[in-house]
């Protein structure tokens, strides 16, 4: 064989594998590279995307973190103030319990204290020397009691005679 003969066999047979490879191979192969080009392309813009909304998210997430701060903090200032006008209307109402309690125990005060003048003064007309312990009083009003030396003694001994009854 000719050299000259195998080499042109040889292009033509090159000319044809290359025209039969354009003609079928060569355009699914570009067709496949595209679509993995615009693939990749897509997939690098959604995860732009991705990037961009993840920063919008965390963003967001922040601005709903503070705004929860804040509410909590206002609702635990609401609770403190409500919780002190809680504790001075309490305060408030104890002290007016404690006005009509004081009230009432000196109004029972000085029904006893009335009581045991009346006693007293009882006791002091029934006994011998009552002149001694009344003071002269004023024209349709009964002389007052005064304690001198001898009332004290007559009050100590009718506390003994009560003691020693009960």
């Amino acid at each position: 064989m000719n050299i000259n003969l195998t080499l042109f066999g040889q292009l033509i047979t090159f000319v044809v594998f290359v025209w039969f490879t354009m003609k079928f191979v060569w355009n699914p192969i570009v067709a496949a590279l595209e679509t993995r080009k615009k693939g990749i392309a897509d997939s690098l813009a959604q995860a732009e995307r991705g990037k961009h909304e993840q920063e919008l998210a965390r963003q967001r997430a922040s601005e709903i973190l503070q705004k929860a701060k804040a509410e909590a903090s206002d609702i635990v200032g609401n609770a403190q103030k409500r919780a002190a006008g809680i504790v001075e209307e309490a305060k408030g109402d104890a002290r007016d319990e404690g006005a009509r309690i004081l009230s009432a125990a000196r109004a029972e005060i000085d029904r006893e204290v009335s009581r045991a003048r009346e006693q007293l003064r009882e006791q002091v007309q029934k006994s011998p020397h009552k002149g001694l312990l009344e003071k002269p009083g004023i024209p349709g009003r009964p002389g007052r009691l005064h304690f001198n030396p001898f009332a004290r003694h007559v009050a100590i001994s009718l506390r003994h005679n009560r003691n020693s009854e009960a």
